[in-house]
């Protein structure tokens, strides 16, 4: 997926790491470390050289319990500091949650808004929808100087998902172009620390809206929570192995304090797989009950795939009942996609499908024919090859309805591995094969 920010673009199924700069004297873990324009352009450029794609530049902490700076103060703190790495040629992000800062910054070269207060201020909105830059949409339940006291969710990943789908749509109406919005649910922005410790573990409902996601999780104090570590700045190692974590379940921008250690982190992020499933011949079904046999067939198929060694199922889509394609003449189909991430090379991964499509009675005398299992690879990230045993990304995928649907339910703006985007490249659908419809459980 790629995000646009002003003229600089980045894709996002590698992340993208974003470089904390906070010329503060009160940040709960730097705050008056790079209070100069001397010290904080250093620090830039030694995140820079650290394998850092951007500079979130910040002049206002946002700590809990902190107090409201000043606009004049604000813009004072940042506007030297966005001026010079833009002049450099940096892409910059102004980190702040006030309209007359932002609008000041953006004009002196800044091309991303970090908004901690997630665009609720309509001036903010009118400043993003008046510039080309990429917007950071956030989640924070209340305001910094309150948000900590006690906040209470009935269920904290759907709320602040859809409170980050409701204000992206209204950034969209506003004239925010989606490919220029992120989105950042907040982690320690209104949350307890088991809050946000929910949230990072279903960084994939996120990914879900289509749109980036981001992960901030850097020296945060649930981590001091979670792993027993006190001082902010010891938490840089478990910082990048939550970073690590988040990626791997589908964020694709970094937001970090120590841009050396992410790195390192992040080299061992396994590339993802995205699996289609289908079976139309249930082993084990009563009569009347095929739909739900040829059900229990993709559980199972699930089932093998959780055993895949060096693997993780991260998301699965629901499950879709589809007419047979090509060859007509055969029962329905129950079709899903499955989002993998996996050591196993392509090759290989066709391999182990192969063996658990023929530990669940796959037999191969029709083609296109009736199957009781049926493991396809889709898409493997950023692997294009095209020989007698595998094409990837898979040919056929934008004629089918039955993958199709259940691919851009997990990945609305999915891009393959060939760059092309699939919602646009997908066929009408009055022109595919196998049309599908969700089944309702």
């Amino acid at each position: 997926m790629m995000w646009k920010c002003g003229s600089f673009e980045f894709d996002t199924r590698k992340p993208v790491i974003m470089g904390i700069l906070n010329v503060t004297p009160d940040s709960f873990s730097d705050g008056g470390t790079h209070n100069t324009p001397e010290a904080a352009l250093a620090w830039a450029q030694q995140m820079l050289d650290e394998g850092a794609h951007m500079i979130d530049v910040g002049g206002e902490s946002t700590r809990p319990g902190s107090a409201e700076v000043s606009v004049e103060e604000e813009t004072a703190r940042v506007l030297p500091v966005v001026r010079a790495l833009a002049e450099q040629g940096v892409c910059v992000s102004i980190d702040t949650r006030h309209a007359a800062v932002a609008k000041a910054c953006v004009e002196a070269g800044a091309a991303v808004i970090n908004d901690v207060s997630g665009f609720r201020d309509p001036a903010m909105v009118q400043v993003a929808a008046e510039s080309y830059c990429g917007v950071v949409v956030m989640h924070m339940k209340g305001e910094p100087g309150t948000m900590q006291q006690n906040p209470q969710y009935d269920d904290v990943v759907a709320e602040v998902r859809d409170y980050l789908r409701d204000q992206a749509a209204m950034l969209e109406a506003a004239g925010v172009a989606p490919e220029r919005i992120c989105v950042d649910p907040g982690p320690g922005f209104g949350k307890t620390a088991s809050q946000t410790l929910e949230l990072v573990c279903n960084f994939q409902e996120f990914a879900r809206l289509g749109y980036p996601v981001m992960v901030a999780v850097s020296r945060k104090s649930y981590l001091g929570f979670a792993y027993g570590i006190d001082d902010p700045v010891e938490r840089d190692h478990v910082s990048a192995t939550e970073a690590l974590m988040a990626c791997e379940l589908g964020a694709g921008v970094v937001r970090a304090h120590n841009v050396a250690e992410t790195v390192k982190a992040l080299s061992d992020m396994r590339p993802y797989a995205f699996l289609g499933l289908g079976c139309n011949v249930p082993l084990v079904a009563e009569p009347g009950e095929e739909l739900e046999g040829k059900i229990a067939m993709l559980n199972q198929a699930i089932t093998e795939l959780c055993s895949l060694p060096d693997s993780q199922i991260i998301d699965i889509s629901s499950f879709y009942e589809s007419e047979p394609a090509y060859y007509e003449d055969q029962d329905t189909f129950v079709n899903a996609v499955v989002l993998l991430r996996t050591g196993i090379a392509p090759k290989e991964l066709l391999g182990y499908l192969h063996a658990i499509e023929n530990s669940l009675g796959r037999v191969r005398e029709i083609e296109n024919g009736p199957r009781t299992c049926d493991l396809d690879i889709l898409d493997y990230q950023l692997y294009v090859t095209d020989n007698d045993v595998l094409t990837l990304p898979h040919p056929r995928i934008f004629e089918r309805d039955f993958v199709l649907k259940p691919l851009l339910e997990l990945r609305p703006n999915h891009v393959l591995a060939d760059d092309v985007r699939v919602a646009q490249a997908a066929k009408p659908e009055s022109e595919r094969y196998g049309k599908a419809e969700r089944i309702s459980r």
